[in-house]
């Protein structure tokens, strides 16, 4: 009997010490899934980026930005089809002001959202916008210097469905307000960098990325958009652009800019039918 009882209380204590292990190595492998999560995360994400970025600029190196240029966007969108992106330009970095910029959706089905390049001495160090996220994805920010160089800057947006998104108003109320276009001008003391006087550029259009589907008859609405638009004061372009599906329903453009005396802002809108679009205002010079 005590051979027995020596046996069992032998078998127990195994049991335990057996058990005891397991359960350190179940708290080990958790602590190293999030690890091998991220690599298998960035893999795909890198090889994306390394096969994009040849379409897009060739063979031409892109260096980190190293503070030249920054962008900002909620690390979750509320909106997948309404993500608002900040842009920021340090101008100790860029004495000269950019060439361009590029802006970048790697998973979305047209992953160049915009380029933006800017007239000479135009001052802009800050543009914002509003795009359609189609899923997890890096939104970048690829800025050119005057003398060619490549500097990026990078974030991390969790989104889905941007790009097939309903639209947020009816097709004819759409076209039927479509190219409209408002122009809000902030003094020197009220833009946000305390420095540079604003504008913020807003246009009707429903920018129809394809994808999305009717809501009655259920098929394909097709792409109308802006493609192209360009921004001036008098003779003198602050910036011009060439986008894609990406930017959203009623583009928003906010911005800063060095004025150039008084002459009237002055913007020409392009869609993707050849529809034109323009309008201009008179520059507020209180406060400039």
């Amino acid at each position: 009997m005590r051979n027995s009882s020596d046996t069992i209380r032998r078998l127990k204590a195994g049991l335990r010490t057996t058990a005891v292990a397991t359960l350190l190595a179940t708290a080990a492998s958790f602590a190293v899934a999030p690890l091998a999560c991220a690599e298998d995360a960035n893999a795909p994400a890198n090889e994306l980026w390394n096969s994009l970025k040849t379409d897009v600029f060739s063979n031409k190196p892109i260096q980190e930005s190293a503070g030249l240029v920054s962008i900002e966007a909620p690390k979750r969108a509320q909106d997948a089809a309404l993500v608002p992106v900040d842009i920021h330009i340090d101008p100790a970095k860029a004495p000269d002001g950019l060439k361009a910029l590029t802006l970048i959706i790697d998973v979305n089905p047209s992953p160049v959202a915009a380029t933006f390049k800017f007239g000479e001495k135009s001052g802009v160090t800050h543009l914002s916008t509003r795009v359609r996220v189609n899923d997890y994805s890096f939104v970048r920010a690829i800025a050119e210097t005057p003398d060619g160089q490549l500097y990026m800057a990078e974030t991390f947006v969790k989104a889905s469905g941007g790009c097939s998104a309903p639209a947020v108003k009816n097709q004819d109320e759409a076209k039927a307000t479509m190219g409209q276009m408002k122009l809000r001008q902030f003094a020197q003391q009220e833009s946000t960098d305390g420095k540079a006087p604003e504008l913020q550029l807003m246009i009707r259009h429903p920018n129809n990325s394809g994808l999305q589907r009717d809501p009655l008859t259920q098929y394909f609405i097709p792409p109308l958009f802006i493609h192209e638009l360009s921004v001036k004061q008098g003779d003198r372009e602050i910036f011009s652009m060439e986008s894609g599906i990406s930017i959203s329903e009623d583009p928003n453009f906010r911005f800063d800019y060095k004025p150039a005396g008084n002459s009237p802002i002055h913007v020409q809108a392009v869609d993707t039918k050849g529809n034109t679009f323009q309008d201009q205002w008179p520059v507020q010079t209180a406060g400039l």
